[in-house]
């Protein structure tokens, strides 16, 4: 299939209650592991793409790489850029042929981010790109980007109601207890946030920080409104633990293929469980 927009592809999906997963790509393993799970549980998938991601991969190779992916495999695929820092990335990205983005405008006062996230959705939808928006302040750390538990902030609700009416974003990211990276503890999600907003919009509702969140919290999410989980932090641990095992049990190998082999399956088995966990299996 061609790339789609999420807009197409979580259609439904809050009615259903079921989530479909953003894995971010780094490289070929990670984009061969994403899609060949999600082709084996036949569910819809959404490519993410870090800035870094971006700047490390080369803007013409992630969307080669990710278009080929797509063409091979008869799933709906996305690609997504994550947390998009500015208006000109965001319509680099358009340009070059990414299906949806997102603009974090969250740093921003509401009335800023409101203003400059519709004036993306009004270019990204001419263009039949979809948008996801964010507010709030989500903490941990992604790329160079790190923000404190102390700086981290909840949405309000009300204020993200009237962020979706005046922007009309097709996924909305809260704030709502999860953080980017590796958890110290367990995460306490403000699930009312998600069930009180969910209840007003047509929009889904966007879980980033999902790795190392529990699974039935992840359910409690779904349940309330959630239609979109980021995952990226536990594919990276699942494959670099991979590798370290087997370049420290074989210190003289030094055929690539022979660990990133490894390392991709690990990546695969982790998109398959979360698949099953959010219930995207047999929805494409």
């Amino acid at each position: 299939m061609t790339l789609v927009a999420l807009n197409n592809m979580l259609r439904g999906a809050k009615e259903k209650k079921f989530a479909v997963g953003q894995f971010n790509i780094n490289n070929l393993e990670f984009t061969q592991a994403i899609i060949e799970a999600a082709a084996e549980e036949r569910s819809p998938v959404i490519f993410g793409v870090s800035e870094g991601a971006l700047k490390y991969m080369g803007l013409e190779f992630t969307v080669a790489l990710a278009k080929t992916a797509a063409d091979n495999y008869a799933i709906p695929v996305a690609l997504h850029l994550d947390h998009g820092s500015s208006f000109n990335v965001v319509l680099e990205c358009i340009r070059a042929g990414f299906s949806s983005v997102m603009f974090d405008g969250s740093h921003h006062p509401l009335a800023e981010n409101i203003a400059l996230t519709k004036k993306i959705v009004e270019v990204a939808h001419i263009m039949g790109v979809s948008v996801e928006g964010e507010l709030g302040t989500i903490g941990g750390t992604e790329d160079d980007l790190s923000v404190t538990e102390e700086d981290a902030a909840f949405a309000k609700p009300e204020e993200a109601v009237r962020f979706w009416e005046e922007t009309r974003v097709d996924a909305l990211a809260l704030a709502v207890g999860t953080a980017h990276g590796v958890y110290k503890g367990e995460p306490r999600i403000r699930f009312d946030i998600i069930a009180e907003v969910a209840g007003k919009i047509e929009a889904p509702i966007v879980l980033h920080g999902g790795s190392g969140v529990p699974d039935e919290s992840i359910r409690k999410a779904i349940s309330h409104g959630v239609g979109k989980v980021n995952v990226n932090t536990e594919n990276q641990i699942a494959s670099t633990e991979t590798i370290r095992k087997i370049l420290a049990a074989k210190p003289d190998l030094i055929d690539p293929r022979k660990y990133l082999g490894p390392g991709r399956d690990a990546i695969k088995d982790v998109v398959k469980t979360k698949i099953r966990l959010f219930g995207s299996h047999n929805q494409a």
